[in-house]
């Protein structure tokens, strides 16, 4: 069986080696980059929380009617 001979040449070649090395190492530091940031979370208002104040009560009082 013969060999078939690559139809690119060597200059070629190391371009294609070249450009693939450098298409993996932008991925590899994207990636790590996206993973090493952290998630942000939403701001909370600083403040009591819920109360349930006399309107509220009013309210889900008008809603059992």
């Amino acid at each position: 069986m013969k060999k078939q001979a690559s139809d690119m040449g060597r200059r070629q070649l190391l371009k294609a080696l070249a450009v693939g090395s450098a298409a993996g190492a932008v991925a590899t530091v994207s990636g790590q980059a996206m993973a090493a940031s952290p998630s942000e979370e939403p701001v909370m208002a600083k403040g009591d929380g819920y109360q349930e104040t006399d309107h509220v009560r009013s309210y889900y009082a008008s809603l059992k009617d």
